[in-house]
């Protein structure tokens, strides 16, 4: 067979990078979540009070709330956990309100329990990961994170 000037036409044609949540350009300054009341100003959400001029959208970490769609995933399990499930409960709380005052965008979405494990959902992979080394930090245990899609998206599982 003859190979092509144009090189090998069999190849898979990659798809740019789609991230529905991510922001591609800035928001207009200043600009306030209606649904949590995060600020975007001087390039950055913040917790700041908006004035009254302020443009109103809808911030990425409330639309993926709103969409059920988590960029982490964390699953505790274990009798350790069941013996000390609201003390690890009130880390997970401590560790979420530290992130989030510092980053809005970060935040536990969900807490879901069935059949002696729970499932933490979140809006980032950067509190989820905060979330599992507090955990590990404060207990030990076996902790296992994995990263997929470009590191966009964690599962995090924690057990002792």
């Amino acid at each position: 067979m003859e190979k092509s000037q144009y090189g090998r036409r069999d190849r898979l044609i990659r798809e740019k990078r789609h991230d529905t949540y991510r922001e591609y350009g800035k928001w207009p300054e200043p600009t306030i979540c209606t649904e949590c009341g995060a600020l975007f100003s001087n390039g950055r959400w913040t917790w700041q009070p908006a004035p009254a001029f302020a443009n109103k959208t809808v911030c990425p970490a409330c639309q993926r709330i709103a969409d059920k769609y988590p960029a982490g995933r964390m699953t505790i399990e274990g009798d350790f956990f069941q013996e000390h499930r609201e003390e690890i409960l009130n880390l997970l709380r401590n560790e979420e309100a530290l992130e989030k005052g510092e980053h809005p965008m970060e935040r536990i979405m969900a807490r879901d329990e069935a059949e002696g494990r729970t499932v933490v959902t979140t809006t980032g992979v950067h509190i989820a990961r905060r979330l599992g080394q507090a955990l590990a930090r404060a207990y030990q245990g076996e902790l296992d994170l994995r990263y997929g899609d470009g590191e966009k998206s964690v599962l995090i599982s924690w057990r002792r």
